[in-house]
Parts: C-alpha cells; sequence; structure tokens
C-alpha cells in the first residue's frame, strides 16, 4: 500500500501520562512532516498544541478517557473545554458499566450529548472491545450509528488489548453507512495497519507507524 495512504489514515498518537511537551512538540512536527490524519494527545497539551501547528494539523483529544466513568456532565464540559482551546477531534469513551448493565438508553444519551457539543467536528466513540462480547459490540454498532456520531474505535490502548481484525470485520457487518471505523491500541507493523485499513477502518490510532516509516527512510536512505 502507498505509503502516503497510509498515513494519511494515521491519527498519530501521544496519550501516557507522563508525555512532556518537548515530545508533543516533535509528534506534531512527525504529523505534519508525514501528512497523517491529525496528531491525538491529553487534552492538557490541546491549545499548546493548537497554538503550535496553527492551521497545518488537526488536534484530536480525549474525552472521559481511558476508562469511561465519568458522568455526562462532566464529558459535555472536558468537551466544550477541549474545542474552546482549539480541538478539532474529539474521541470519548462509553461508559462500559452501562453497556454491562444493558442501559443502551443512556449511552445512547451521552453520545448524543457529546456530538451536540461538537457540532461539524469529528466525534468517534471508543468502546474498548476487549472488555466486551461480540453481542455487546454489535449492539455499540446500532448505537453509536443512532446517535449520530462519525466513528466507532475499538480502543484507549490502555486496556488488557488494543484493535483485532475480527473487531473491524464485526464492526462492518453492523455500523450503519453514515459511520467509519477507527482501530486503536497495539497496531505494532506497517502489515497490520495495511490489512485495517483493507478491512474498511478510516483512522489508525497508534504511535508506530510514523515511527516505522521514519526507520523505513534511514534504512534506505
Amino acid at each position: 500500500m502507498d505509503r502516503t495512504r497510509l498515513l494519511r489514515a494515521v491519527d498519530h498518537t501521544l496519550l501516557a501520562p507522563d508525555a512532556a511537551w518537548d515530545e508533543i512538540r516533535q509528534l506534531c512536527d512527525d504529523a505534519v512532516r508525514y501528512g497523517t490524519a491529525s496528531v491525538c494527545i491529553p487534552p492538557s497539551y490541546v491549545k499548546r498544541a493548537k497554538e503550535y501547528l496553527g492551521n497545518r494539523m488537526a488536534v484530536c483529544t480525549v474525552i472521559g478517557f481511558p476508562n469511561g466513568y465519568s458522568t455526562t456532565a462532566v464529558k459535555v464540559f472536558e468537551t466544550k473545554d477541549a474545542l474552546a482551546n482549539g480541538a478539532d477531534e474529539i474521541d470519548m469513551v462509553i461508559n462500559i458499566g452501562d453497556l454491562k448493565d444493558r442501559n443502551h438508553q443512556n449511552i445512547s444519551d451521552e453520545i448524543r450529548a457529546v456530538k451536540e457539543v461538537c457540532g461539524s467536528r469529528i466525534l468517534k466513540v471508543i468502546i474498548e472491545t476487549c472488555l466486551l462480547t461480540d453481542e455487546e459490540k454489535a449492539a455499540m454498532c446500532e448505537i453509536v450509528t443512532k446517535a449520530g456520531a462519525d466513528y466507532i474505535k475499538t480502543s484507549t490502548g490502555f486496556s488488557k488489548a488494543g484493535a483485532t481484525f475480527d473487531d473491524i470485520r464485526l464492526f462492518s457487518e453492523h455500523i450503519g453507512p453514515g459511520v467509519k471505523m477507527k482501530a486503536a491500541g497495539g497496531i505494532s507493523s506497517l502489515e497490520d495497519a495495511e490489512e485495517f485499513l483493507r478491512l474498511g477502518a478510516s483512522r489508525l490510532g497508534t504511535s508506530r507507524i510514523v515511527k516505522l516509516v521514519k526507520a523505513e527512510e534511514e534504512c534506505h536512505g
């Protein structure tokens, strides 16, 4: 697969709790250099990163991250704050306990509330597939579709496992026509990244793909 096409699908990500500004700035520089879809960074860095990047790169941040169990009011406030600081895209974590309790309406209402704040900006809904049954994943495809989110996203990368090919296959069978898919967590090779795209994912949440492409360049340079 063409490297440019692959990189255009990457949300170049750094969400480690000990991430320092120099690392975030380097992430931003690499994202611009390699033409990724966005940088995905902690909310505390959004304002500084947006001031640094201007219109050169979309800034994505995370809401209710990584556990998803903050209240809807908190997630809405976090989203408003992130957008005020310049965020272009929002990746929010669902309340997984609500899903286990089959409180589907609560999840739907929360997604709608956050999407209302986002307006025309992209909202991706993280469902943490490694903690779910296939039935729960399919239910979330329907909920995300009906609630009007733009993407369903596999994982935070902070739980037991990340994206799998089977998850993307399942998503593709159950999401509505207006919903895209983001695979995230544990994408460790260019071959895996290409396979996720081949299976229908539109975005990849990863820190490794840019590093691998850089390493390839150095090898051939």
